[in-house]
C-alpha cells in the first residue's frame, strides 16, 4: 500500500512537470475560462446560472481527451512498460497512477475555476455544494475512463490528436455549455447524448443530480473499464 501511494505521489510530482498537462489541465481552461467568462455572461447574463458548470465540462473534457492520452503512450507504446514487467511491477500499475494524478489535477483545476467564477463574473454558486462536488467526481472519472481507452489503444501521437479533437471538440459544441440545445437540430441532439459531456452537464446543475443522468455515465465508465482491462491483459 505504500508502494502504491508513493507511485501515485511521484506521478503527480512528474505530472506537474509535465508541458501536456500542464497545458491542458491548467492553462487553456483557466484562459479559456478569464477570457469567455466575461463575454459569455455579458451576451447572456441568464449563463451566470450555468457559467461554472459550463467551464468545468470544457476544462475536463480538455484535460481527459487531450491531455492524459499521450502520458499513456508515452508509457505503454514504448520500452517502459517492459521495466514493469522486469520488476515485477503489475502492468495496471502506470495506468492506474496517471488516471488517479489526472484526477486529481483536474478536481484542482475545478476548484479554482469555482472559487473564481463568483468574484470575476458574479457566476452563481451550486445550491448544494457536496452533491456538486459528488457529481463532478463521476464526471472527471468518466472522462478519464475514456481517454484511458485513447492512451492505451492508439500508438501513433498523430492519430491521437486527431482522434482526441474529435472527441473534444463535439462534447464542447453539443453538450448545452455554449448555447442552448434547442438552438440545434433534433438529429445533433441526439448526436450529442452520445458525449458523455452533456450528461456530465446536466448532472452538475442544479436538481440534476439523478439516476436518469447518472446511468448512461456509469454504464460507459464500467464499460471503459472493462476495456482497459482487456487492453492491459493483452500487454502482459
Amino acid at each position: 500500500m505504500n508502494g502504491f501511494l508513493y507511485g501515485i505521489a511521484l506521478q503527480c510530482k512528474l505530472d506537474i512537470r509535465s508541458k501536456s498537462l500542464l497545458i491542458t489541465c491548467y492553462i487553456i481552461p483557466l484562459i479559456f475560462f478569464l477570457l469567455m467568462g466575461g463575454i459569455f455572461t455579458s451576451v447572456m447574463p441568464d449563463m451566470k446560472s450555468t457559467l461554472i458548470q459550463a467551464m468545468l465540462v470544457l476544462s475536463v473534457s480538455m484535460g481527459a481527451f487531450v491531455g492524459l492520452p499521450p502520458s499513456l503512450i508515452e508509457t505503454y507504446g514504448s520500452d517502459i512498460k517492459k521495466v514493469y514487467k522486469a520488476n515485477g511491477v503489475p502492468i495496471y500499475l502506470g495506468l492506474v497512477t496517471m488516471f488517479l494524478s489526472a484526477f486529481v489535477h483536474l478536481m484542482i483545476a475545478c476548484i479554482v475555476i469555482v472559487l473564481l467564477a463568483p468574484i470575476l463574473f458574479e457566476a452563481v454558486l451550486p445550491a448544494q455544494l457536496p452533491i456538486f462536488f459528488l457529481a463532478l467526481a463521476i464526471y472527471i472519472l468518466v472522462s478519464l475512463s475514456i481517454g484511458s481507452i485513447l492512451g492505451l489503444m492508439i500508438k501513433s501521437q498523430s492519430k491521437l490528436t486527431m482522434i482526441a479533437q474529435l472527441l473534444f471538440l463535439p462534447s464542447i459544441m453539443l453538450s448545452g455549455i455554449m448555447f442552448p440545445l434547442d438552438f440545434l437540430p433534433d438529429f445533433l441532439k441526439t448526436i450529442g447524448r452520445i458525449f458523455p459531456a452533456s450528461w456530465g452537464y446536466r448532472l452538475m446543475l442544479d436538481d440534476g443530480f439523478c439516476l436518469e443522468n447518472l446511468v448512461y455515465l456509469i454504464c460507459v465508465f464500467f464499460a471503459a473499464v472493462i476495456v482497459c482491462g482487456v487492453v492491459l491483459k493483452k500487454q502482459k
